[in-house]
């Protein structure tokens, strides 16, 4: 029963994406800010609906959903998994706030990214799609390798833990003005020996050829970079997750939903990016109280259900309120250079 709905959903995936790639993106073109708003609501309107889906699956053990046991065979006790449709609806939708979040900040590497390459703004939707599907694909792995490590080695709770705050202080203390030369990056050299360059753009297109000989073009380097940044990003945001959840299922599809509305989300937020400058630490608290949760719950937290209930309640809270106090005060104390550019033309003669 398992297989059918892992099978179902990875389904439901390819038609979303085909949906998405076959219809809405046939055309290169730039998509607008207005369209991808809408599309983001879409996509974050699925997000909900599957929120539904998850209280009543785990609620009622559709597909065996809920039922968990240890190495052994028997009934796991783990103060991460859910006991209801409830905690399972609450884990599911933190964990996506939680990844859709961290895609912010993803976000903006992809933008210097597309930048760097100097992509055309009606190509960059296509790096996203296909950046997309070699994502789902990485995350998961990572994901069946993360469960896996914390069932049968509980001291990788701790390293995980551990991992994110270390993250966290990497995040607050890393400079913002570090020029980054994406040619130098591995795969791209590589990539480069295995097959002749073309300079120029040619259309949308990956490939091309020069005499006859197949040739890649800048955009692939672009696809190649984002796929990379995307793996060292979830190397953060998979520990991130696991650490309000043990529940496969959950930390996928919450990362999964969070990907999905990626692509959207990055052209809705192109013109805004520079304003959410405050937001780099609402972010390292959120990892820092996630990372400090991994650790001490083995040692603090009850397993009963009341106080796993109070606990979940408390993390979705701290991730929600942390991001809206980021967004907030980034918006009522603008950079300095921003709210300068933000005056009236004729501000100074008054």
């Amino acid at each position: 029963m398992t297989g059918i709905l892992w099978g179902g959903f990875v389904l439901l995936v390819l038609l979303i994406l085909a949906f998405d790639l076959g219809i809405l993106s046939r055309e290169s073109k730039t998509l607008s800010a207005k369209t991808a708003l809408f599309r983001t609501g879409v996509y974050f309107t699925l997000a909900l609906l599957f929120t539904g889906f998850v209280y009543f699956a785990y609620e009622y053990h559709w597909f065996n959903l809920g039922v968990y046991e240890n190495v052994e065979g028997e009934h796991a006790d783990d103060a991460s998994l859910p006991d209801s449709g409830l905690e399972a609806a609450i884990q599911f939708f933190s964990g996506y706030i939680l990844e859709q979040s961290l895609s912010v900040d993803n976000i903006f590497v992809i933008a210097l990214i597309l930048g760097f390459f100097k992509v055309p703004s009606a190509y960059q939707h296509r790096v996203l799609l296909w950046g997309i599907l070699g994502a789902l694909i990485m995350r998961g792995v990572m994901i069946a390798a993360g469960v896996a490590l914390i069932k049968y080695f509980e001291f990788m709770t701790y390293i995980f833990g551990l991992f994110l705050i270390y993250t966290a202080i990497k995040m607050l203390t890393a400079g913002e003005d570090d020029e980054i030369d994406f040619e130098k990056s591995f795969l791209v050299r590589m990539v480069r020996r295995l097959f002749r360059f073309h300079p120029e753009f040619v259309e949308d297109h990956f490939f091309t050829r020069i005499d006859g000989k197949l040739a890649i073009t800048p955009l692939l380097l672009a696809l190649v970079v984002v796929e990379t940044t995307d793996l060292v990003f979830a190397v953060d945001s998979i520990p991130a997750v696991i650490g309000l959840t043990r529940d496969p299922f959950l930390v996928f599809t919450s990362n999964v939903f969070a990907i999905l509305g990626l692509r959207s989300l990055y052209f809705a937020l192109a013109d805004l990016l520079g304003r959410f400058h405050l937001l780099k630490y609402s972010l390292v608290v959120i990892l820092a109280f996630v990372g400090a949760k991994m650790l001490l719950e083995k040692l603090l937290i009850p397993h009963d259900a009341e106080t796993k209930g109070i606990v979940n309640l408390i993390s979705f809270a701290v991730i929600v309120l942390t991001l809206f106090g980021g967004v907030a005060a980034s918006f009522a104390y603008p950079e300095k250079h921003e709210a300068e550019t933000s005056e009236p033309p004729d501000a100074h003669l008054s």
